[in-house]
């Protein structure tokens, strides 16, 4: 039988982490007892550098039932990365890995129909959204348009999927070779270009504690995701930098034509030509900060790139003990 390993992203979730636990070890031995996986099988809490008692009680989880693993990182390193050091800990060990979020969000009833695509042969298994009618209009609007946006951009993302889904050590195996810092682990995904499949799931709402993707951090996660999967805003740039160019030649000619239009025009041609020039001196202004703005996110992230800095640092590791490939 195969071994599974759930990677669960955790920082401040004492509120929702019982209720979790309590829901993972239910799936997880209901699994193991119809012969679905294999009794080795775990749960890895990762914590990214919780200020609450979260790790405390990971401790705790791990050293009541062996199921529970547990991985401390030694301090916040955001979601993302605490979820690639929980895969990339965890393909040591199994040979399928789901990730899914802490907050009981992402229907855990779903695992039972990755498995099973796993065992058809898929590599990678996405977990889509059958709906968001939970969702406000402005959280659904926004949603949809960073979808769209991304894919107009040139980047490839799985509609209404986060980061919910199974990988099997071949694909975690591809992944690994991914050495960017600068991870947006949606995108990356879908380049390894193995036999995927999709399960579809209501999403819930947040079981307890407070939500960790606030405006401001989904638009940071949006900025991070077009500029980490494609060069097409710079290209952008170029094009609206030819159109300022039009323009500019446009007036340039309107200027010409009203020097020369009869004396009794005057004073509309001056009116005409200072609003033509506000307007110029106000585009272009806009076009250039815009412009260095891009360029900067991009030489940011090149810089960051080129240090080779590391993803994370793990404080410890709560291991119980299973079959460990070789690599």
């Amino acid at each position: 039988m195969d071994i599974l390993y759930i990677v669960v992203p955790c920082y401040n979730e004492e509120e929702v982490l019982p209720e979790t636990s309590k829901r993972l070890r239910e799936k997880m031995r209901q699994l193991m007892d119809a012969g679905t996986i294999s009794p080795d099988s775990r749960v890895l809490l990762v914590n990214d550098g919780s200020k609450d008692r979260t790790w405390e009680m990971i401790r705790a989880l791990h050293k009541a039932d062996p199921l529970f693993d547990g991985l401390s990182l030694s301090r916040n390193r955001g979601h993302q990365n605490a979820l690639m050091a929980g895969l990339m800990t965890a393909r040591k060990y199994a040979d399928m890995v789901i990730s899914m979020d802490a907050d009981l969000q992402d229907d855990i009833g779903a695992v039972d129909e990755m498995v099973e695509k796993y065992h058809e042969g898929c590599d990678i298994v996405y977990g889509v959204r059958s709906a968001r009618d939970k969702d406000t209009a402005f959280k659904r609007g926004t949603a949809q348009s960073f979808y769209k946006l991304i894919n107009a951009m040139g980047g490839e993302v799985v509609y209404d999927h986060a980061d919910y889904r199974l990988m099997s050590r071949r694909a975690l195996d591809a992944l690994a070779e991914y050495g960017e810092v600068n991870l947006f682990l949606r995108g990356i995904v879908p380049m390894l270009g193995y036999k995927t499949g999709v399960v579809t799931y209501e999403r819930g709402e947040r079981f307890a504690g407070e939500s960790k993707s606030p405006l401001k951090k989904m638009l940071s996660f949006a900025v991070e995701g077009i500029t980490s999967l494609t060069t097409r805003p710079l290209r952008l740039i170029l094009a609206l930098g030819i159109l300022a160019l039009f323009v500019s030649a446009v007036l340039l000619v309107v200027f010409v034509v009203q020097a020369i239009l009869p004396h009794a025009a005057e004073n509309w041609q001056l009116l005409s030509g200072i609003r033509a020039l506000t307007f110029l001196l106000v585009f272009c202004t806009g076009l250039i900060l815009t412009a260095l703005g891009v360029v900067g996110e991009y030489v940011g992230k090149c810089y960051m790139e080129v240090k080779h800095r590391p993803r994370y640092h793990i404080a410890e590791h709560l291991h119980a003990g299973s079959r460990e490939f070789d690599f």
